[in-house]
């Protein structure tokens, strides 16, 4: 199995790959990796076989705080080895040895693979973790998401079903429009110092950007009373999976239980798409050391049960 670089001429194939692998979503295309820009040096690989037909491809980027290991991808939340069927079983393994020849071989020397989640999966696809397995990678964090299975919705609780008549009996509004995006990120941004003194990973122009690229895979959804934006959710639509990738509400949006109103809203339109699940993401911190157990709770009582991220370090030395 041959290795090559990724080069912009072979972005077209590598989109049409990604179309066709059975875990890969929009994270995946250059579309989406290209809009970093050159925030992250670019070590991304395809595979291609004996008649050098592109069986797979491979995210990757240096990371930014250690020119020694190569990630899978620091820019997206699961990279993956991706492939629409051709590296299976024993193939895996060879795809992931001439993966560590050719890292070894750039002087790095350690590969971090970040796996994609088991529910973004059109088929079951765990071959890579078995390869893992088999190079002795060891599972260095592991992070604890929730998700509703469409199909077999968990018991939503009474504090749950008391929060969406109150935002119901306050007047709460939902709406899907990209033109609250800005009100809404205020929202969020503020939020979010408040209670963590962080702010979201991406900007204002950067999620109204990746708007602009993938219309029908980012999407905003927000909440208002007496016409004021009180909270909101930014969704990532893949063919599997509605992602909440952002969401919040201010102290008005709070008091009225805007986020019930919400994310009812946002399941009901998961199950009018082919979706199977929707994701809540993650309640982890520290490599996933400590669990927000209030946060999980939360979002167990929409109904949702519990998913895991998987993040591995293969040693190339």
């Amino acid at each position: 199995m041959r290795v090559r670089r990724y080069e912009e001429s072979m972005a077209a194939a590598w989109d049409e790959l990604v179309e066709r692998a059975s875990t890969a979503t929009f994270l995946h295309t250059r579309r989406y990796l290209s809009y970093h820009g050159e925030r992250f040096r670019d070590f991304s690989l395809s595979l291609t076989d004996e008649k050098d037909r592109v069986v797979g491809v491979f995210p990757a980027a240096a990371d930014p705080q250690d020119d020694k290991m190569v990630a899978s991808h620091p820019g997206i939340s699961y990279g993956g080895l991706l492939h629409d069927g051709a590296l299976r079983g024993e193939r895996m393994l060879e795809a992931f040895e001439a993966l560590k020849i050719y890292y070894r071989e750039q002087g790095f020397e350690k590969l971090r693979y970040k796996a994609v989640p088991s529910i973004y999966h059109r088929v079951p696809s765990a071959d890579d973790i078995y390869a893992l397995f088999r190079l002795g990678a060891i599972r260095y964090r592991c992070d604890l998401s929730s998700a509703i299975d469409l199909e077999h919705r968990g018991t939503v609780s009474e504090r749950r079903r008391r929060g969406l008549k109150k935002a119901q009996k306050r007047g709460v509004e939902v709406a899907e429009e990209a033109a609250f995006a800005e009100s809404f990120w205020q929202v969020l941004e503020e939020n979010l110092a408040r209670r963590f003194n962080l702010r979201p990973v991406h900007s204002l122009e950067e999620i109204l950007k990746l708007h602009s690229l993938f219309p029908e895979n980012v999407e905003f959804v927000t909440a208002r009373l007496n016409s004021e934006v009180i909270g909101g959710v930014v969704l990532f639509k893949s063919r599997r999976v509605m992602h909440a990738q952002y969401t919040a509400s201010n102290e008005i949006g709070h008091e009225a239980c805007a986020l019930d109103t919400l994310f009812e809203h946002c399941i009901e339109k998961a199950k009018k798409t082919a979706a199977r699940y929707f994701s809540f993401g993650v309640s982890t911190e520290n490599d996933g050391q400590y669990l927000n157990a209030n946060l999980y709770q939360y979002k167990s009582e929409f109904g949702a049960g519990g998913v895991v991220h998987e993040f591995y370090d293969i040693d190339l030395t």
